[in-house]
């Protein structure tokens, strides 16, 4: 395959950036995007140019690091990971624009490498649970219901790769924020510290800069991981019951 690339270039947080376009020729179709992207740099490391900076880690789809906006679409035209997205989803000679996740809550670090330390913060504000369990209890020690445990393991599957919030016209992280929330408070471990969390979670969701949800859809059909929009109800209502009763 040959293909044009036009990628955000950006050599620092307060710089300005651009797109640069480069042509790649010889591109294997069961290449991954970002193994398409390490031939790119490969070449141009051989020009004595500037490589591409990008996030990556696992490059299995697990660890949520290496997400793109590929032609204007979170990950890119599959229901993935940039990781797990292959070349046979585009065209021989088609032009691809690469950029970094846009919100100002992930300010760019450099190229298509942003900060997504708000996502730790929000985690960090209230997605865990501080009390201390002792050691592993026995499997059945405590009785939960097969339907909430089904659901709390839907919402455990977030990665927190920011597709939410690149795909949202408000760059909102409702979804990231719901997921957290929905996997803790259908377990009887979450109970405890509910309404706190929730409360403090969302409070450093809104100080974070991110924006509000106004059920736009957007985020739950870009999440590589099914996550469905209902965990952002269940914030809701843990929200306005946290509100009424004054924690």
């Amino acid at each position: 395959m040959n293909l044009t690339l036009k990628i955000w270039r950006q050599t620092g947080p307060s710089d300005k950036g651009d797109l640069v376009t480069y042509e790649v020729a010889d591109i294997s179709e069961d290449m991954s995007f970002l193994e398409m992207l390490d031939v790119l740099n490969e070449r141009l490391n051989a020009k004595g140019e500037e490589p591409v900076a990008f996030d990556s880690d696992c490059r299995e789809g697990i660890c949520g690091q290496c997400g793109l906006m590929i032609s204007g679409e979170a990950h890119g035209p599959e229901k993935t990971t940039t990781c797990q997205l292959h070349m046979r989803s585009f065209k021989d000679g088609e032009t691809i624009t690469i950029e970094p996740w846009r919100a100002n809550a992930f300010p760019v670090i450099r190229d298509l490498v942003v900060d997504r330390g708000a996502f730790d913060r929000i985690v960090q504000a209230g997605g865990y649970i501080s009390v201390n369990t002792g050691s592993a209890p026995d499997a059945h020690a405590t009785l939960v219901p097969k339907q909430a445990a089904d659901r709390a393991f839907v919402a455990a599957e977030c990665i927190g790769c920011g597709a939410c919030v690149a795909a949202c016209p408000n760059a909102s992280a409702m979804l990231f924020m719901g997921a957290k929330v929905t996997h803790l408070s259908e377990l009887p471990q979450g109970q405890p510290e509910r309404m706190a969390r929730v409360v403090s979670m969302v409070g450093q969701h809104d100080h974070e800069g991110f924006g509000g949800c106004t059920n736009v859809g957007a985020c739950s059909q870009a999440c590589p991981k099914g996550i469905p929009q209902d965990v952002i109800s269940t914030l809701n209502k843990d929200l306005r019951t946290a509100l009424r009763t004054g924690h």
